[in-house]
C-alpha cells in the first residue's frame, strides 16, 4: 500500500506541475485593436513609483502596503547601476541593493512591478544611475550612444541584471515590466536604441514587449520611437495638457491598432533644489486631472516630477523621455509618485540649466509631495483624493490603511567638537590613496567618487595680497592658507569658490618667512543626472592660478567618511582655530538662481570644517521609533547616525532643515550621531531630535 501511496502522490504532483505550467503558459501581454489585453481580457494597471534604493530594506513591505491602499496594484521603481556595480565587476545585491528580494515582497503582495531598469534612469540620482567610474575610461565615452565602448560596459551590467530578473517576468509567473528611460528629446541615435532592444531580447526572450516614451510633440516622437522593432511608442505630457490630441498623435508613431492612449509619464509636481521653495502640488487639481484620463479608459503613468518635461517646455536640447518596456505584461492607467523616500549618502542628483555652470543640486528629501510622505504617512489630503478617485474610476476594493508609523520626540542632544578636519586629515585619507600630481586631479581618477577631496599646494607670497582663480571647480570648494610648516595645523579660511560662480578670491599676505600652503576642499554635492552635461566629473578640473601663475605640484586627500566611527578613540587635544567669517553663497531672487552674496554666519566664532559628536539613549526595543534631526542654526555638511549616512544638510539656505531617521537605524541603548560640517556649527551645539521634518528654514 505505502509504494502503491507513493505512485499515487508522484501522479498529484505531476498533474499539479502539469496544470500549474499550463497556468503559466496562458500568461500573456499583448494590444490589440488600440487596447491591452492580459490574459484575453482587457487590464488596468493602476500604479506608483515606490523605489527601493531610497527605503530602508526594513520598510519596503509597509510602504508597498500603503501603495496598495492607495488602490494600486502596481509599483515601478529603478535599478540604479552604479548602486550595484559601484566598482568595475564588483556586483552589490545585498541590503538596500537585494532587488530581487524586493521584487518578491512586491509578488507576495500580488503588486505588478515595472522594473526600470536603465542603463540610464535619471530619476534625480547622481549620475542619472551611471556608475562615476565610467568617467575615467580613456579615451572619454561617450554616454547614452552607440560608442562600442559604453555599449560593452551596458552589456556586461545587463549581462548580470537581466538573468537575475528574467525568471521573474509575468511570462514567466512573476511580477516585472522593464523600462530603459528617457532618450528622444536628448538625441536621435536609432542605432543606441535599437541594440538595446537586442540585448534586451537576448537575456528576456522574444515576446517581452518594449515601449518608448516621448514629449507629446513631434520632434521628441520622431528621436525617440522605433515602432519598426515593434516597439510601442507612448507618450508624456503635464496635469495640464489636453490629453487626447496628444494620444492622437501617439498613434502616427504606432503600428495600426497598437496605439492604446498611454502617458507613461504624466507629470503632477515638481523637483525641490536647495536654496528653493518646496514645490507642492494642490491635491484636488492632481485628482481632478487624473479623473480626465483615468475615467475615460485612457492610459496614464503619474509621476511627481521630471526635469525633462521643463527643459522640452522651454526647448534646449536636454534629455527627454524615452523609455525602453521589456515585458510579458503591461497596462498603464495610472501610475503616480507613490512615495519618494529619501537620497540617503551622497546618490542625490543635480541638474543645469542654460550651460553646465548653471548647477542646482537636489535635497536630501525625494518626499516630493507625494501622497505617501517621505515617513510613510497617508493621513494626508492628497492621499486620501487619489484613493478616492481611483476607487470611483476603476472599483478597485479599498483596502485598509496599515497603522500610522509612530513617530518621536528625543529631545535636545548635546554635541561636542571631536576634531578639525586638518587635525584628522591623516586619519581619514588612506595613504596608500593620496596622491601627487603637476595638475590637479579629478574625484573620479582619484577614486573617491563621492565626498570630499582635500587639494594642497603652495607658492610664494609676492604682493601684500593674492588673486586666486580656479575657472572651473565641481562642485564647491572652500579654501585655506598657512605658512608652509611640513604639516597641516590651523589653516586659516579665506572663502568659497562655487561652480555655479566661479569667482576669485583675494588672499590677505601672511607674511610667511617660507611657502604659503593652500588648501582647497571640494565637494561633489551630486552628479547631473539630466541633460547634456550628464558626463559630470567632480573635483578641480582646471589649473588653479595664483596672480595669473599656474600652480604646480599637488597633493590630494582622499577623505574618507566612513573612518567617522573611529574618531572618538583618536582622543585628540582639541585646538582652537583663528576665528573667520564663514562666506557662503545663497539662493535669491525670484527665480532662485544662485548668485554672489556674502552671509556671515556665527561672526567671530567660524569652526571650519569639523567632526562634532553627540549621544542619546534608548530605554528599549519598543521606544525605537522614525525621528528627525533639526539642524537649525548649523550651515552645511553631512550627518551619520550609528555610522549610517543620513544625507546631506544645509539650513544656511534651505528649504530642507531636518533629516530623516529610519527606526530601523536606531538601537536599544546608546545611539551615536557624528556631524561633519563645513563651516560653523550651532552657537550651543546641540541639535534636536522631533517628530516632524522642517522645510522652513534658509529663506
Amino acid at each position: 500500500m505505502g509504494a502503491v501511496r507513493s505512485f499515487q502522490n508522484l501522479l498529484l504532483a505531476l498533474v499539479l506541475c502539469s496544470a500549474a505550467a499550463s497556468g503559466e503558459a496562458s500568461r500573456r501581454f499583448w494590444v490589440e485593436n488600440d487596447t491591452f489585453w492580459k490574459d484575453g481580457a482587457p487590464f488596468q494597471i493602476v500604479g506608483g513609483d515606490v523605489h527601493y534604493f531610497r527605503i530602508i530594506p526594513e520598510y519596503w513591505k509597509d510602504r508597498l502596503l500603503r501603495a496598495k491602499a492607495l488602490g494600486l496594484n502596481t509599483i515601478q521603481t529603478y535599478v540604479p547601476w552604479n548602486l550595484h556595480e559601484p566598482e568595475p565587476r564588483s556586483w552589490e545585491f545585498k541590503g538596500f541593493t537585494d532587488i530581487e528580494s524586493y521584487l518578491r515582497l512586491a509578488h507576495e503582495l500580488d503588486m505588478l512591478v515595472m522594473l526600470r531598469v536603465g542603463p540610464y534612469i535619471c530619476g534625480e540620482w547622481d549620475l542619472g544611475g551611471f556608475p562615476p567610474w565610467l568617467l575615467t575610461i580613456k579615451p572619454a565615452i561617450k554616454l547614452r550612444s552607440s560608442d562600442s565602448t559604453y555599449l560593452s560596459m551596458v552589456d556586461r551590467w545587463w549581462g548580470v541584471l537581466l538573468p537575475k530578473v528574467a525568471p521573474l517576468l509575468y511570462s514567466n509567473g512573476g511580477p516585472i515590466i522593464m523600462i530603459e528611460n528617457e532618450f528622444g528629446s536628448f538625441g536621435d541615435d536609432k542605432n543606441y536604441l535599437h541594440y538595446l532592444v537586442q540585448v534586451a531580447r537576448r537575456y528576456l526572450g522574444n515576446d517581452i514587449m518594449l515601449y518608448t516614451t516621448d514629449g507629446g510633440a513631434i520632434g521628441n516622437l520622431n528621436n525617440g520611437s522605433i515602432f519598426q522593432d515593434d516597439v510601442f511608442a507612448a507618450v508624456d505630457f503635464d496635469t495640464g495638457s489636453n490629453p487626447w490630441p496628444i494620444f492622437r498623435l501617439q498613434k502616427d508613431y504606432n503600428l495600426p491598432g497598437k496605439s492604446a492612449p498611454l502617458s507613461s509619464e504624466f507629470y503632477t509636481g515638481w523637483l525641490t533644489h536647495w536654496g528653493e521653495s518646496i514645490a507642492t502640488t494642490d491635491a484636488s487639481n492632481t485628482a481632478r486631472a487624473l479623473r480626465r484620463i483615468l475615467c475615460h479608459n485612457g492610459s496614464a503613468v503619474l509621476y511627481v516630477c521630471d526635469w525633462s518635461l521643463f527643459i522640452s517646455a522651454i526647448h534646449l536640447h536636454f534629455i527627454g523621455a524615452i523609455h525602453f518596456h521589456f515585458s510579458s505584461l503591461i497596462v498603464f492607467n495610472e501610475i503616480q509618485m507613490a512615495h519618494g523616500g529619501t537620497n540617503f549618502g551622497f546618490y542625490n542628483g543635480a541638474n543645469t540649466g542654460q550651460n553646465e555652470s548653471d548647477y542646482k543640486a537636489d535635497l536630501t528629501s525625494y518626499d516630493y509631495d507625494a501622497p505617501i510622505k517621505e515617513y510613510g504617512d497617508v493621513h494626508n489630503v492628497k492621499y486620501k483624493a487619489l484613493r478616492r478617485v481611483i476607487h470611483e474610476c476603476t472599483g478597485i476594493p479599498l483596502h485598509s490603511l496599515p497603522p500610522e508609523i509612530e513617530r518621536a520626540n528625543y529631545g535636545l542632544v548635546r554635541l561636542q567638537k571631536v576634531a578639525s578636519l586638518f587635525d584628522v586629515i591623516d586619519n581619514i585619507s588612506d595613504p596608500l590613496k593620496v596622491a601627487f600630481s603637476e595638475q590637479p586631479l579629478s574625484m573620479e581618477l582619484m577614486g573617491q567618487m563621492f565626498g570630499f577631496l582635500l587639494y594642497t599646494s603652495e607658492y610664494q607670497e609676492k604682493h601684500s595680497f593674492s588673486i586666486l582663480s580656479i575657472p572651473k571647480v565641481h562642485d564647491r570648494a572652500q579654501v585655506f592658507v598657512s605658512c608652509s610648516h611640513g604639516v597641516i595645523k590651523n589653516p586659516r579660511y579665506v572663502g568659497i569658490i562655487e561652480r555655479w560662480s566661479s569667482n576669485t578670491l583675494q588672499i590677505p599676505s601672511l607674511s610667511c618667512s617660507s611657502n604659503v600652503s593652500l588648501y582647497i576642499l571640494v565637494e561633489n554635492m551630486g552628479r547631473v543626472n539630466y541633460g547634456p552635461y550628464i558626463f559630470d566629473q567632480k573635483g578641480i578640473l582646471s589649473s588653479v592660478e595664483i596672480d595669473g601663475i599656474t600652480l604646480r605640484h599637488w597633493k590630494m586627500h582622499p577623505i574618507s567618511l566612513n573612518a567617522v566611527r573611529n574618531l572618538s578613540k583618536l582622543q585628540l587635544i582639541m585646538q582652537t582655530t583663528d576665528a573667520q567669517a564663514s562666506k557662503v553663497s545663497i539662493y535669491g531672487g525670484s527665480e532662485n538662481k544662485l548668485r554672489d552674496v556674502s552671509l556671515y554666519l556665527n561672526e567671530g566664532i567660524s569652526e571650519g570644517p569639523a567632526f562634532y559628536e553627540g549621544h542619546f539613549h534608548i530605554d528599549s526595543e519598543s521606544e525605537k521609533k522614525d525621528t528627525f534631526i533639526s539642524f537649525r542654526s548649523w550651515n552645511k555638511g553631512v550627518a551619520f547616525v550609528n555610522n549610517f549616512n543620513i544625507g546631506r544638510f544645509w539650513p544656511a539656505i534651505g528649504p530642507q532643515c531636518a533629516l530623516y531617521v529610519p527606526a530601523p537605524i536606531l538601537k536599544p541603548g546608546d545611539n551615536v550621531v557624528v556631524i561633519f560640517e563645513l563651516h560653523s556649527p550651532n552657537p550651543v551645539l546641540s541639535i534636536q531630535l522631533v517628530k516632524d521634518p522642517d522645510f522652513t528654514c534658509g529663506h
